[in-house]
């Protein structure tokens, strides 16, 4: 066997070497594949169900939070005429100056009368 041969039999081994690496490099990746697929099913599986509650949950919230927004709007609306009201009957020359100025003029009126029962 001559040199030819040895640098024949080097490099068929050479190849063979890189097979088996690729093939065990091939085989390890198919492995984490696989892997990757049973995990990836059963995070699925375990969050569908988590979505589901959280949607449902999300939607119990929200019922009573609109019932409080409608309370809200009515209070707004309440507070808005309320005030609307008070400023209209305090304002000056409106009722309330009118009602005060009657009470005063009764009771200095009857202030002056029980002067004039005490004398």
């Amino acid at each position: 066997m001559g040199p030819g041969g040895i640098a024949t039999i080097i490099a068929a081994s050479s190849l063979f070497v890189i097979a088996v690496a690729i093939s065990f490099a091939v085989i390890r990746i198919g492995r984490l594949i696989d892997e990757a697929k049973v995990s990836l099913k059963a995070i699925t599986d375990e969050t569908a169900p988590l979505i589901h509650e959280s949607t449902r949950t999300v939607g119990l919230v929200n019922a009573p939070l609109e019932s409080i927004a409608k309370i809200t709007k009515n209070v707004e609306d309440v507070t808005t005429k309320v005030s609307g009201a008070t400023s209209s009957f305090v304002d000056k020359g409106g009722p309330a100056v009118k009602i005060a100025g009657a009470l005063l003029s009764a009771a200095s009126i009857s202030r002056s009368k029980k002067k004039k029962k005490a004398e």
